[in-house]
């Protein structure tokens, strides 16, 4: 490989004409000039023929001279894409469902305006986000727990209620009514119902014990049952405010509200390019309106 100080002396020199000149040019002596040349002479051949008053390109050295220009602007566009604000490109997202399900018709929104930048968006679980973000198939990510991997900065994205959300006519006054109506599980659904029934029925046993009358890990879908009178759910307030059929569901205050921190993550290690962070105060000026 040819030295990178050694391109630099020979580019000067065919500019100047003068070994003087681009010796002061470079701060270097006119025996380093001198022997930069010759280094790259024994390389590649006679580069210039040396005249009184300039010099002479050689066939050879027309072509490092051409090297040397594709070389700088190699060097220019790795400066643009790695400090300046890119032209074009991919932004990565992944995030939970629930959350998802207000974000990326808001990305979608935000690529018609951008339509230069693509949108990819994944669906996934807290430590499916992590493994992706710290493998730099993704941008960013959101989670539901502060991870303490010092790989990651987190900043706080919003806060995501929870909500007992029953089919629309029903009357829950007591933890009966629960029962009657039966419990629509997810994968994170005891978790979230034993936090939010404990505010407003605080006597009561654990959720564990109502009659589970469904499952589905789409929380997309979750809310089909409980719009056909199938039973109750709780669930974050992201995903019952994207169900399609509102008026046959109902929501039923629980008292003080039970919220969940979402998290911002990306790798520390590097700056968050300019557009991922357009991206970002996008979605949160979105998401506070």
């Amino acid at each position: 490989m040819l030295n990178p100080q050694w391109l630099r002396t020979f580019a000067a020199l065919t500019e100047l004409g003068n070994f003087t000149r681009a010796a002061e040019r470079l701060d270097l002596t006119q025996a380093a000039v001198s022997q930069h040349l010759h280094h790259l002479e024994d390389a590649l051949g006679l580069l210039v023929i040396r005249r009184p008053r300039a010099i002479e390109l050689t066939p050879a050295g027309r072509a490092l001279l051409d090297y040397c220009e594709a070389m700088e602007q190699a060097r220019r566009r790795l400066d643009a894409r790695v400090s300046g604000p890119a032209e074009a490109g991919e932004i990565g997202l992944i995030t939970p469902e629930s959350i998802g399900l207000a974000l990326f018709p808001l990305m979608l929104d935000w690529q018609a305006q951008h339509p230069q930048w693509k949108i990819r968006y994944c669906f996934a679980p807290d430590p499916e986000v992590l493994d992706a973000v710290l493998t730099n198939r993704y941008d960013l990510g959101i989670v539901t727990l502060k991870p303490d991997d010092t790989r990651l900065t987190a900043s706080k994205f919003m806060q995501e209620p929870l909500e007992l959300v029953v089919p629309a006519g029903a009357k829950v006054r007591a933890w009966s009514h629960l029962e009657t109506l039966g419990f629509i599980d997810h994968p994170d659904g005891r978790a979230m119902a034993n936090r939010l029934l404990s505010r407003r029925f605080r006597k009561n046993a654990s959720v564990a014990d109502l009659p589970r009358n469904g499952f589905s890990n789409q929380i997309a879908l979750i809310l089909e049952f409980v719009a056909r009178g199938l039973g109750f759910t709780v669930i974050p307030r992201y995903a019952r405010a994207a169900f399609a059929q509102q008026y046959k569901i109902e929501v039923v205050e629980c008292g003080s509200p039970v919220v969940e921190t979402l998290w911002l993550i990306h790798r520390a290690e590097w700056p968050l390019p300019a557009p991922c962070a357009r991206a970002v105060r996008y979605l949160e000026e979105r998401m506070k309106g």
